[in-house]
Parts: C-alpha cells; structure tokens; sequence
C-alpha cells in the first residue's frame, strides 16, 4: 500500500512551520518606540511569512505521492490557492511597510522613498518579482480565470516561479538570514527540498514513466454529445497500481496539445496493459484531443486522488454521479469489493442522451447485481431528484453507507447537503471537487 500523509498531519506540519518563523522573528526583534523600527519589525515579519507561504504554496503542488493519495488533489488544491492569496497580501503588507520605514527614517515622502529603494538592484528585482506574482494571482481570481484560455492562465501562472525564486534571493540577503547562520541554512535547505520534489514529481518521474511504459493512443471513440473516450496502450501498466477513482494528469505530444498536461479520471479499471480516460468538449483543448490519432506518444503523471476504495469504511456503498462525473464512478462500479445489493449507483443527468457509458454501466449493474438508478430531467425543473426524500426512497438504507460522489460543482453542494438531510454523516461523503 503507498504512504499516506492524512490531511491533520500536514496541516501539523504546516502550522509548526509557522510556529518556527514566528520564533525566528520574536529572538531578531528590538523592542522599539520608533515608528521607523516599527514598520521595519512588522516588514521583516511580513516577509518571513510570505517567504515560508510560498515555500508552502509550491510544496503542495509539488505532486507528492504520499501527498496526493492521502490529502487528495482536491484539497490539496483549494489549500494552494489559499495559501496562495495569503502570501500575496503578506507580500504587499511587507513591500508597505519596508516602504513607510525608509519614509519615516530619511524624512521622505513615500514617492521620494520608494524611488530611492527602486535604485537598488537587490529592491528593483525584489519588486519584479513581486509584480509577477501580483499578475499570477489576478488571472488565478474566480471571476478572471473563467474567462481566459486554460493556456493562458498556466503561462502567466507559471512566472509564479520566477517571481518566487526573485523574493527568495531578496530574502536570502536580508537581516533575518544573513544574520543567523542557523537560520540561512535551514531555510536554504527547506527551499533546495522543495525544488527537488518539484523537479522529481513534475519531470522527472514523467519523463521515466513514459519512457517504462511507452504509453501511445489506441483509439478514440464517441460515447455520446461531445464525450468521447480515449483508450491507450504500454508496457507493464500493473507497476502503476492506479485504482478505481484515481485520476492522472496527460499530456498528449501531438500538435497544439502537447504543451498542456490535464487530470482526467480513469472510466475502467487497468486491464490488459490498457488505460481509458473520457473526457467531455468543453474547451479548445478537449476538442483537440477528440482528434488525436492512433500512435500519439502519451505522458501520464499519477495516479493521483485519493477517492478510492481505501477511504470506504462499510460494507455498503452508494455512488452518486453527474454529467461527466459518472467515469471515476463507471471505475469504482466495477471495481470496488461487494456482493448482491453492496453496491448502488444513483446517475444524475439531464437526459437520456447525455447518459454516458450506459450499456458498460447497465452490464456491470447486471453481472455484479447491483443498483443502478437514472436520475433524469433538467436542473431547473420543479422536481429535484437530489431531494433527501428521493434519495431515501431510492436507496432506503442511505444513512449506513458510505458515499462517493463526483460531478459539477454546483450539483456536488446540493448532493452533499441532501445526503447530509438524509442522515449520511459528513466523514461518510467522499468527494474530490476542485473548485476554489
């Protein structure tokens, strides 16, 4: 079984983290009266924070296994992206107060200070960086990312880098550090761990799995209105030990895709050296992999998430799946432990046409005699088949199941709230949602 790192013991890990810096700041503080000592106090504190939040933000993007199956992606990524507004604000709280203190010190307006700082190299590279990651936190904002290409928003996200790796050099040269040789090393061996599993999980271990498993497309076949499915072929995919419900991030090298690495879940169990993923049209990339031709070299980096059969703790399960949700669940339907009656699966769609994968799933119900149930109609109509009275009459013992859940976002929140009405507890609800 993979190592797993539970999400209490990360966030342990994290707040002694911060616990740490607080300390390295309290021993180098003076007490003070002075208004230019003050904002220069709060200033090196502010950016003792920012520093160690966007060793943070990286480190949980680094794709760590152990990160991955035992937090899950979703978590994993909405702490990111938390974190991530966090270190912007102590940035720019860091860059005010450095600001005020010179201000206050020479006796200068703050256009005349901040002219004066701007003249120095270290402080003119500093504030690029900065900048650069003011940039990668305003395409990342909800009401601005939605609006921009997947391409766009990665490519201005990825200054990300740089930007940190300018604030790192500012930091690495300022009173905090320099002056505690303690202190420098641990902080520059913190940063080197952290580029090293940046490097590790994100090119490297992909580069080596595709080089293992020549991994190449086999095929592509419609399943319904705008979803197809692509199968793929390697050598020894076993070694992988993906399970039902975990996803893995492609990257297909064929012309205009193979700049672009997306997670899709796999929709079957590995079987015969064989992986399947289905992807729904949404976008100018999904409608490019629709056309990928058989033989395309594939680079897969996973398997990730952690909605699998390890989280379930009754005997009994019920899937809960909507619109192109339904492939991790067509996975755990046919994978996961049970016999007659074990397994249910409740499929929200808004009609029989955009049912995916149904006769796999009408099969699969048939062999292992399980429950399968469409729920169909559109979202706005009077009826709501998510209702916690509808749920119960479908599966009447809903309140001693474990639940797995997967589907658009705003159609997982209701699900939740209506499983949690109809006497499921929340610990027993697993989904994986990564909307921030």
């Amino acid at each position: 079984m993979p190592l797993r790192i539970s999400p209490k013991s990360l966030r342990g890990g994290l707040i002694a983290g911060v616990l740490w810096v607080l300390a390295l700041w309290a021993v180098g503080m003076r007490p003070t009266l002075r208004l230019d000592e003050l904002f220069a106090t709060f200033a090196h504190l502010t950016g003792l924070l920012a520093g160690y939040g966007a060793l943070g933000m990286f480190f949980l993007m680094a794709r760590v296994p152990a990160l991955e199956h035992g937090v899950g992606a979703d978590r994993l990524a909405r702490w990111h992206a938390w974190s991530g507004r966090w270190v912007l604000l102590l940035c720019l709280g860091h860059a005010l107060l450095a600001l005020c203190g010179s201000a206050a010190r020479h006796r200068n307006d703050l256009l005349t200070s901040a002219l004066q700082m701007l003249s120095r190299t270290q402080l003119a590279l500093a504030t690029i960086g900065l900048v650069l990651l003011c940039a990668a936190g305003a395409v990342s904002a909800r009401f601005i990312r939605g609006r921009i290409p997947h391409e766009t928003w990665r490519a201005v996200h990825l200054l990300t880098y740089l930007g940190a790796a300018l604030g790192v050099a500012h930091q690495m040269t300022g009173p905090d550090l320099a002056g505690n040789i303690c202190a420098f090393w641990l902080w520059a061996l913190l940063h080197a761990a952290v580029v090293v599993l940046l490097v590790r999980y994100r090119l490297v271990v992909p580069v080596r799995q595709a080089l293992k498993h020549n991994l190449r497309v086999v095929e592509v076949r419609a399943e319904g209105p705008d979803v197809f499915s692509v199968v793929m072929e390697g050598d020894g995919l076993d070694e992988l030990r993906a399970e039902a419900g975990q996803f893995f991030r492609w990257r297909f090298l064929q012309r205009r895709v193979w700049h672009s690495a997306l997670p899709f879940s796999l929709s079957a169990p590995v079987r015969d050296n064989r992986l399947r993923i289905t992807v729904k049209a949404v976008g100018n990339h999904t409608r490019r992999i629709r056309r990928l031709k058989p033989g395309t070299r594939v680079l897969a980096t996973g398997p990730f998430g952690a909605m699998t059969a390890h989280r379930r703790k009754r005997r009994k399960v019920l899937l809960l799946a909507g619109g192109v949700g339904i492939t991790p669940m067509r996975a755990l339907f046919e994978a996961l432990p049970g016999g007659p009656g074990d397994i249910t699966l409740l499929y929200r769609a808004g009609s029989e046409e955009q049912l995916v994968l149904r006769e796999e799933l009408e099969a699969i119900a048939a062999f292992r005699q399980a429950g399968l149930h469409y729920l169909l109609g559109p979202s706005d109509a009077s009826f709501n088949p998510l209702a916690p009275q509808t749920l119960r009459s479908l599966v009447p013992d809903l309140a001693r199941r474990d639940v797995y859940l997967c589907g658009p976002h705003g159609m997982t929140v209701a699900a939740v709230a209506a499983l949690v009405q109809a006497g499921v507890p929340q610990k027993r609800i697993h989904t994986e949602s990564f909307a921030l």
